[in-house]
């Protein structure tokens, strides 16, 4: 038998091995500060997330921003390609320019040509006076970011079959591509929450209900679906109840998967004791849905908003690139895109692919912030 000793010396608190002060703030932390410790240390995601934040910034000045107005026009630059951005010029550092465009027509494909001029020189100016423009809609100015040379030309990403600027063009759209995304998930996750969260609660022939309308959702082709609900929208609706319509029928169609995982979630967590003891105290159903339950998987619901809204995005991109969604004089990464449909002008004239570009980026960097943000949703992991 094993015999038990007992030290008989008194206790001394300094003698245990004492926290240190990283250690001690660690432990002591709130839960949101300890999610975003462990998000910092996933650096592609943070990088997403200060990518998304300037883009989304940018939207508040996109005509300032913008080389050029939405709807200028240059009829002598139509179809011109990019122009590359230089330093130095015969082995001199000039600054930031770029080189005039020679224009020809070949007779005999008739094609547009463009050549460099290297005799000209324009160089690119900041902080300037260029096209006049509306910002936001409340008073005039001409202040912009970058402009062209005085009688030049800044094509950084070349024009379309109107001579207008498909960066500037760019620019403007990602106002509307953007937050479409925003207001659709706002709709959404409205209709998610509530009507996953009384299934999940309520339980019985309320959850059968729901769950039966859900695959009744899920069971239709997605595209198709937004197709024919886009083509219902009337063609006398000004553009921005076409925008608005959009908004709303991107938002109605995609609440089942979310209401899904809030019922699932609330299934496991409404027998538990905070739950009950909730219960007994006489709360109402809709504070413990909303001030108990859904707080307790408030970072998977954070981590849903950023891998939904890439889904609103694409959604509007492809409506519009069929002709079904949003519709000059609105203008859209979707809309842009719709430039190139034929494909013999893609042939021709590959720069009119290139709003594809800002839709690939923002699709990944969502998709790289829901990744970080569901690997800081569990600190202690």
């Amino acid at each position: 038998m094993t015999k038990h000793y007992i030290n008989q010396e008194p206790f001394d608190p300094y003698s245990v091995e004492q926290l240190t002060p990283e250690q001690e703030a660690f432990y002591q932390a709130p839960q949101w500060k300890l999610v975003w410790w462990k998000f910092s240390r996933h650096r592609v995601a943070v990088f997403c997330m200060l990518f998304l934040f300037v883009l989304y910034a940018s939207i508040f000045i996109s005509e300032f921003l913008a080389p050029y107005n939405l709807h200028s026009r240059h009829t002598d630059n139509i179809y011109s390609p990019p122009q590359p951005v230089h330093l130095f010029h015969d082995g001199a550092f000039v600054g930031l320019f770029v080189y005039g465009l020679d224009y020809n027509l070949n007779m005999e494909t008739l094609k547009r040509e463009y050549r460099a001029n290297p005799e000209r020189v324009d160089r690119i100016r900041f902080f300037c006076q260029g096209d006049a423009y509306e910002f936001w809609g409340l008073f005039e100015a001409r202040l912009h970011f970058v402009c062209p040379a005085e009688g030049g030309t800044l094509f950084l990403l070349g024009t379309d079959r109107l001579g207008r600027d498909i960066l500037s063009r760019m620019i403007y759209g990602a106002r509307i591509s953007l937050t479409i995304g925003l207001i659709g998930i706002a709709i959404s996750f409205m209709l998610g929450i509530t009507i996953g969260g009384l299934a999940g609660y309520y339980g019985g022939w309320v959850d059968a209900l729901v769950q039966r309308l859900i695959e009744i959702f899920r069971s239709f082709p997605e595209l198709p679906l937004w197709m024919a609900l886009a083509a219902i929208l009337p063609v006398t609706w000004s553009p921005l109840w076409v925008y608005f319509g959009i908004t709303i029928i991107l938002g109605l169609l995609d609440w089942p998967g979310l209401a899904r995982a809030v019922r699932s979630k609330l299934l496991s967590l409404r027998e538990e004791d905070f739950t009950v003891a909730a219960q007994l105290m006489g709360a109402k159903p809709r504070r413990i849905i909303f001030r108990h339950l859904l707080p307790s998987f408030a970072s998977h619901l954070i981590a849903s908003v950023t891998l939904a809204v890439p889904t609103m995005i694409l959604g509007e991109t492809a409506l519009s690139f069929l002709g079904l969604g949003l519709r000059p004089p609105i203008t859209s990464w979707g809309v842009l895109l719709s430039e190139s449909q034929n494909i013999n002008a893609v042939e021709l004239y590959p720069w009119l692919m290139l709003p594809v570009v800002p839709v690939i980026l923002v699709v990944l960097a969502f998709n790289f912030l829901g990744d970080g943000l569901r690997d800081a949703a569990d600190p202690y992991k």
